[in-house]
């Protein structure tokens, strides 16, 4: 005990030659600390910092990070690129075949839209990534948003691609270089150029008067976009980049939408809302004003709903309640459903292409397949080992957006063929006996 008593006594009155070595010391890693220049680079590029281990790669350089949300998409140093994936023994017996990742994104990737040749990414680290199918390389990053980036849609007629970050819609024209050419609001303003603000703040800040858009949709030709904000859906004439009225009707704000077009020429628009129901909403091209609701669907799902999809004269529905539910459009009701789909929220719905089956993803990081006639589970996978947040396809491959920081690139495997017809004799021996 006396021996230890010493050693604290010696412990607060280090020599006057310790104490100069602490200070040179703490000088010399103050004077490492890099100065972000204009042009984006650092010491730090160069030689990352020391940090813990398993730490990933993209994760290590803080500048870097800062300079990507800056939005100019110059200034990016290190490339997204879409790598190969090789399949475990264990995986290539299931229904689905992960053949690619993209991996470039340093956040979380919230939301996915793909041509048969290009693929666009918007995640938290608050930029859009644009992507080459063709050859595996990201062209551009599309930056300058005040927050995440929750929603992006590519316009095939015009070449726009629009993206949603708090309140705004960013308007980009990709075809030349990445220029912002317009920016629209919640409330139904149209500003030129790129009018908000990128911005470091974590916290989500809404501006007086204005409301969060959940997620966007264009209408099958393109000359209409609709944006979920707040419990309402405002609709914007792309001719004129005017906002035209809402779609109102929901007591919670909208979450999703899809857009279908029906044989008059009028738009279908189907909503899913916090509030557990699903709308729709007959627009008529010219249509002005606040329309109200042509139909809600009951019953309502015990939870927000997260996800829709339609295939043919059939809707889809995912939900917070861990259910699926299968709608009849043209007669407005509910012909089956799945109460315990997954084991958590179902985060996203796509349909498979050019097969009859419905891709679901959930917060658990789980894909099934359903068959969309029986409704009939076809098989599951571990997709991501985190939570699933958008699926879309293109005329092929099937794309899924994970908070891995990934999107992972499927194609379906022939297999499904006689996976479906095994379900489809099933479902025919059943109704015969």
């Amino acid at each position: 005990s006396r021996q230890s008593s010493l050693t604290e006594r010696k412990i607060p009155e280090p020599s006057p030659l310790s104490r100069r070595k602490t200070y040179e010391r703490g000088d010399r890693s103050k004077t490492k600390e890099p100065k972000l220049s204009d042009s984006g680079t650092s010491e730090a590029s160069l030689s990352p910092p020391s940090s813990p281990q398993g730490r990933p790669r993209n994760e290590m350089n803080v500048f870097s990070r800062l300079t990507v949300s800056q939005g100019n998409p110059a200034v990016q140093q290190d490339k997204g690129i879409i790598n190969p994936f090789s399949a475990s023994k264990c995986n290539k017996t299931s229904l689905l075949q992960c053949v690619h990742t993209a991996e470039g994104h340093n956040k979380a990737v919230l939301c996915v839209d793909a041509t048969d040749d290009l693929l666009f990414t918007g995640s938290k680290d608050r930029t859009c990534k644009v992507w080459n199918l063709v050859t595996g390389q990201e062209i551009m990053s599309l930056g300058g948003h005040p927050n995440n980036v929750v929603s992006v849609k590519y316009c095939n007629y015009t070449g726009l691609v629009f993206t949603v970050s708090t309140s705004y819609v960013k308007v980009w024209d990709i075809r030349d270089s990445a220029k912002c050419l317009w920016t629209l609001t919640s409330s139904g303003q149209a500003m030129h150029g790129d009018a908000c603000a990128g911005s470091q703040n974590r916290a989500v800040t809404i501006p007086a008067g204005e409301n969060q858009i959940n997620q966007i949709a264009l209408n099958t030709t393109d000359t209409f976009l609709y944006a979920a904000a707040g419990n309402a859906v405002r609709m914007w004439d792309l001719k004129r980049f005017q906002s035209t009225g809402k779609l109102t009707g929901h007591l919670g704000p909208v979450m999703c939408l899809t857009v279908d077009k029906i044989s008059n020429g009028q738009d279908l628009i189907i909503t899913g809302s916090k509030d557990h129901y699903i709308k729709m909403f007959d627009v008529t091209e010219g249509a002005l004003g606040t329309v109200s609701p042509t139909h809600c669907f009951v019953p309502p799902h015990y939870d927000g709903i997260e996800a829709l999809t339609v295939m043919g004269d059939n809707l889809f529905s995912g939900s917070r309640d861990n259910g699926i539910k299968k709608w009849d459009l043209t007669r407005k009701d509910l012909l089956q459903q799945v109460p315990n789909a997954h084991k958590d929220w179902v985060c996203a719905l796509g349909i498979i292409p050019s097969f009859p089956v419905l891709l679901s993803g959930c917060r658990g990081g789980m894909l099934k397949l359903w068959n969309v006639d029986s409704f009939l589970p076809l098989g599951d996978l571990k997709g991501h080992d985190s939570p699933i947040n958008a699926i879309c396809t293109n005329s092929s491959q099937i794309f899924t957006a994970a908070d891995d920081r990934t999107v992972k690139i499927w194609r379906a495997r022939g297999l499904l063929d006689g996976q479906i017809s095994d379900a489809a004799d099933t479902n025919e021996d059943t109704a015969s006996n």
